[in-house]
């Protein structure tokens, strides 16, 4: 009663303070947020839903100081942080195995920030990591509370949007490359790597053929969209990550009897040359100029020679400071002083000379040192170790759409961990999210008393 009436004298006040403001207009609108803010204290598992589908528009709001999803992800460590003080939530929820990596990266990244050369750029990283280390707190939280198959809906019809958005539209494309609602081909072509595996998950377990072929569109859509952004790592990791899933499935091939061979051979010779016939001509030759790796020149492709030149920075980075690293956030300094940065620079009457690594690995070995470097890599091998037990776990308990669902994001994270290699996103919030994801999903498939999984149809 009491905290009823605390709440309608706050919601009173609000409207009153707005209605002397300049702004009267917004008025009704603290009426409706109070009510979001009661919709979410029922189901934060919706404002997870929420962060996950708004991350592939980020970029309408990339010059704005509030936008949806900062606005969603305070609210909801607001309410959990309540819910926490009024033990509503247990803290037992915060158990993890991941915190024996990711303690100790915590301490490299600490003590590297006591140590770095330049405290302000340290400091700017740090507050950009933070927001993914929070949502690895929410995830843990609140984790068990995600409809998982909304949440492969949401990731694979949310990115599947921007791919159409940046095929149709010219806006969204920089030199002749999609790059969606981002700033960067590769930051897009990660997304579509990873809203891949939900959208084939979902394509093969409806049972409705309508929706199938719609699930199936919305991969294609994404495969369209993955050739426009001319990323030759994303088609790389892609092709990669449904390789590794097609062994998930070795066992359905038990029902091929001899009389189907032949219309899977049929379907194989015509389904791959019209794929291929159908990469755009630019995508194909940028694909072959991988072959230049084999001979060791990288002249005739500025691309490689770029990448190149940061392991050699990174590399010299490593050898000056082992332990501790240069300071997070620090490889663009030291690359822009050396002769690289002009001589690779795109742009030569505005040179572009702080340029990041394009490889997270190497440039958290060379930031934070040899051992935080470490504590990163284990840290993604240990959640994809979680996805991995998960799907082992509920295979044994017989429960095989539970075990999909965790091969599926446990192929999600691996195509962003695999992407890594080319791009530079400690601080991407699918990470942390995803992490967080495995742990959950294990404890809930190790559990003794483990309930099938309820797919709330929409």
């Amino acid at each position: 009663m009491i905290a009823s009436l605390s709440l309608g004298a706050l919601l009173g006040l609000a409207c009153l303070l707005l209605l002397a403001s300049p702004w009267p207009y917004l008025a009704p609108l603290v009426v409706v947020g109070m009510f979001g803010l009661a919709l979410l204290y029922r189901r934060t598992g919706w404002g997870l839903l929420g962060i996950c589908a708004l991350v592939p528009f980020e970029g309408l709001f990339k010059d704005s100081s509030f936008s949806a999803a900062k606005l969603l992800g305070a609210s909801l460590i607001l309410i959990l942080l309540f819910k926490l003080l009024m033990r509503q939530i247990g803290e037992t929820r915060l158990r993890s195995n991941l915190w024996r990596a990711l303690l100790p990266f915590l301490l490299c990244l600490l003590l590297s920030l006591m140590y770095s050369e330049n405290l302000g750029v340290s400091l700017g990283s740090l507050r950009e990591l933070a927001v993914g280390l929070v949502l690895f707190f929410v995830t843990l939280l609140i984790g068990r509370e995600v409809n998982l198959l909304m949440l492969c809906r949401l990731l694979a019809l949310s990115v599947a949007a921007t791919c159409v958005i940046a095929l149709f539209s010219a806006k969204y494309q920089v030199g002749g490359r999609a790059i969606g609602l981002l700033q960067d081909a590769n930051y897009f072509a990660l997304l579509i790597a990873m809203a891949v595996p939900p959208a084939i998950l979902l394509a093969l377990r409806e049972r409705h053929w309508p929706l199938r072929l719609f699930w199936a569109g919305v991969t294609l859509t994404l495969m369209a969209g993955m050739t426009k952004t001319d990323s030759r790592s994303g088609l790389l990791v892609v092709l990669f990550t449904i390789a590794i899933g097609a062994w998930h499935y070795r066992h359905r091939l038990q029902r091929l009897r001899p009389k189907h061979l032949g219309f899977v051979m049929f379907a194989v010779a015509i389904v791959v040359p019209l794929g291929i016939a159908a990469l755009p001509a630019d995508y194909v030759a940028r694909i072959q100029s991988l072959s230049l790796l084999k001979s060791g020149s990288h002249s005739a492709d500025t691309s490689l020679g770029r990448r190149t030149s940061y392991l050699v920075v990174g590399g010299q980075m490593i050898r000056e400071n082992p332990l501790l690293g240069s300071g997070l956030g620090t490889f663009p300094i030291h690359y822009a002083q050396t002769g690289f940065a002009s001589g690779f620079s795109e742009n030569m009457n505005e040179p572009d000379l702080y340029r990041r690594a394009h490889n997270t690995y190497l440039e958290l070995f060379s930031e934070l040192g040899i051992p935080g470097g470490l504590s990163f890599v284990a840290l993604l091998l240990m959640g994809l170790r979680n996805f991995e037990r998960a799907r082992i776990a509920w295979l044994h308990k017989g429960q095989q759409d539970q075990a999909d669902i965790a091969t599926h994001l446990g192929l999600s994270l691996l195509a962003l961990a695999v992407f890594l290699l080319f791009l530079s996103a400690p601080n991407h919030k699918y990470l942390w999210i995803f992490l967080a994801l495995s742990s959950v999903l294990r404890r809930q498939a190790e559990a003794p008393q483990s309930h099938p999984y309820k797919e709330a149809r929409s």
